[in-house]
């Protein structure tokens, strides 16, 4: 039987979006320039403790060793910022906790890998050779550099996927196929002399446009850093306990982004308006079934606590903090001990002041957001 790949591709893509796609792009599987740029970002130590970024070698860049006989790659994004976000009220209140605002809801991996395996299966039907697999995140290979060439965005100058209309607040995804469909045109946009996420990086962690330092960087330390937070950057976390979303929040291209129809992106009721005082109190029992199908979860519930001390040093002088943080200190890990210590000494130095300041970082993020930019839904 001749297949029509063109007439083929088209049919892809409404798949796509009757699946919950924003879109879908397709490209080809070599990457020489991304494969310099991650050889030069890796010779650099950017990677931090993230031995899998380097453990592959290449391999992230060549789709088709990963996968023999890969000769497309179907590149998919779907939207996750959640209805009701709450950036500014979260941000403004640092006796509350800020959640990156993609972990807010069910993880991301189980989902968007479902939805790839059934548009597998969906072309299956009509190519009885097909051999796909899909990838969210979850494997050795360069997404954001296959979604630019398959024509989803542009990459930014703080290292995520830009699209003229949906900004940066989505997930990407992989579908690697044998067939020999048309190739999308390559998206060219570019950030102009923006630098508007370089200049609010809290941490500094964007060392030059394009170039994320990933040792400085507040997701990597509150997600990926297994061990203790450098004490220099732990003033600068804030009320960040997991992830950050400041070079997404002062963006230009964020301003109309659009919210997200999916209910698994949702904000679950415990992440509503929690005190860092009420998650500093769970027991280990209680956070495991708080993130049941949460990607917060895979940080466990030592490097949890780590987080929320040091957000609770960060916070305004409480005698209820103070009881907390003293309180824990009886159960409490080495690595958990030592940063209940530092917030400890934070809070006593604060005591003779009725309320502290917002770090200035965090207070111009507020005023940005309060002013409309980005949706503060």
């Amino acid at each position: 039987m001749t297949i029509d790949y063109a007439t083929l591709a088209q049919q892809i893509k409404q798949w796509a979006k009757e699946l919950g796609f924003a879109q879908l792009g397709i490209t080809g599987v070599s990457l020489p320039d991304a494969e310099r740029q991650l050889q030069k970002w890796l010779d650099a130590g950017y990677h931090g403790e993230m031995d899998y970024m380097a453990s592959h070698g290449m391999l992230r860049a060549r789709p088709a060793e990963l996968v023999p006989g890969t000769l497309r790659v179907l590149s998919v994004r779907m939207d996750y910022l959640p209805q009701g976000a709450g950036f500014a009220t979260n941000l403004a209140d640092p006796t509350q906790a800020y959640i990156s605002r993609y972990a807010l809801g069910r993880d991301y991996h189980k989902l968007i890998r479902s939805r790839l395996k059934q548009l597998g299966e969906r072309i299956n039907q009509q190519v009885a050779e097909l051999g796909y697999r899909p990838f969210t995140d979850s494997a050795p290979i360069m997404e954001r550099p296959l979604a630019q060439q398959a024509g989803l965005g542009w990459v930014g100058k703080h290292s995520l996927l830009l699209n003229n209309s949906a900004g940066s607040w989505f997930f990407l995804g992989e579908l690697l196929v044998n067939l020999p469909l048309p190739i999308d045109t390559p998206h060219q946009g570019d950030c102009g002399s923006c630098v508007a996420c370089i200049t609010s990086c809290p941490t500094g962690a964007i060392v030059e446009p394009y170039v994320v330092d990933a040792r400085r960087c507040i997701s990597y330390l509150t997600i990926e850093l297994k061990g203790a937070i450098p004490e220099e950057f732990r003033p600068l976390l804030g009320n960040r306990i997991y992830g950050c979303d400041d070079c997404q929040l002062v963006c230009p291209e964020n301003r109309d982004a659009p919210l997200s129809i999916e209910g698994d992106f949702q904000r679950r009721p415990q992440w509503q308006s929690q005190s860092l005082l009420s998650l500093f109190a769970w027991q280990q029992h209680e956070f495991l079934n708080y993130t049941e199908g949460s990607a917060i979860r895979r940080i466990g519930f030592e490097r949890w606590q780590r987080n929320i001390a040091i957000a609770l040093g960060n916070a305004p002088y409480q005698v209820e903090i103070i009881q907390a943080l003293t309180t824990k200190l009886d159960s409490a890990s080495e690595l958990v001990a030592e940063h209940i210590h530092w917030a400890l000494a934070q809070q006593k130095r604060k005591s003779w002041q009725a309320e502290s300041l917002l770090p200035r970082s965090t207070e111009r993020l507020v005023r940005i957001i309060q002013k409309g930019l980005p949706r503060d839904a």
